[in-house]
């Protein structure tokens, strides 16, 4: 079993046959005690670092097929800003990031600061107005520049994402209206993402393991 082992380098993580050969030394996966529990769970988790690590350092562009699915809230839609500043008052966030000029510059007037806010300076594709780039530029905390064209994820947005020390925003030159995503993948458990839906209200995403597998499901789908 050993020397199976041992000579099964890569190959054993690319299935359940190989990787049950190379844990137990048995070829009848189907049989064998560790698979579909042990298995299971090293090739699942196999498969989402390699994704993360892939994606993070390449340009990923969204395809016209997820246009629909994107469309539609990716979390909890409330239909006004009162309605949001209520329920983070109940489940007190860990992290409150913030996508979107409108939604940041919405909390920055209500007095509650982000712990990360990623803005591009423009709203529905058009230059924010005075007041909304005044409550922006109120904002203390470090801040990030970065660029990211219209439907991709680069990989200058992942890593500023990832790296982010609350507080800080993160300007983006360009769009950010993918920037949920990494967002949710990259933020703790008990963390909240907000972001704009155009004319419907705020969507809120509150993160967890479960919510972080939807958007690595999504990324998946990208084209990169």
């Amino acid at each position: 079993m050993a020397g199976m082992a041992s000579s099964c380098g890569l190959v054993g993580l690319l299935s359940p046959i190989f990787l049950t050969t190379c844990l137990t030394g048995s070829d009848n996966w189907e049989k064998t005690s560790i698979y579909p529990t042990q298995t299971k769970y090293f090739i699942e988790t196999i498969n989402q670092t390699m994704l993360i690590f892939m994606v993070e350092d390449r340009l990923l562009r969204l395809p016209e097929s997820l246009r629909p699915l994107l469309q539609q809230p990716l979390g909890r839609l409330f239909s006004s800003f009162s309605e949001v500043v209520e329920h983070l008052r109940k489940i007190k966030p860990a992290r409150l990031v913030t996508v979107g000029d409108t939604v940041t510059s919405s909390f920055l007037h209500a007095g509650i600061k982000p712990d990360v806010a990623i803005v591009d300076l423009k709203a529905m594709r058009s230059p924010i107005d005075e007041k909304t780039r005044s409550l922006i530029d109120s904002f203390s905390g470090s801040v990030v520049r970065v660029k990211n064209p219209a439907a991709t994820i680069t990989p200058e947005l992942w890593a500023a994402i990832k790296a982010a020390k609350p507080p800080v925003k993160i300007v983006v030159e360009g769009e950010e209206d993918l920037a949920t995503i990494p967002a949710v993948i990259s933020s703790p458990d008990g963390a909240v993402v907000v972001y704009g839906q155009p004319r419907a209200g705020l969507v809120l995403v509150e993160v967890d393991e479960k919510k972080r597998q939807e958007m690595r499901d999504i990324l998946s789908k990208f084209v990169g």
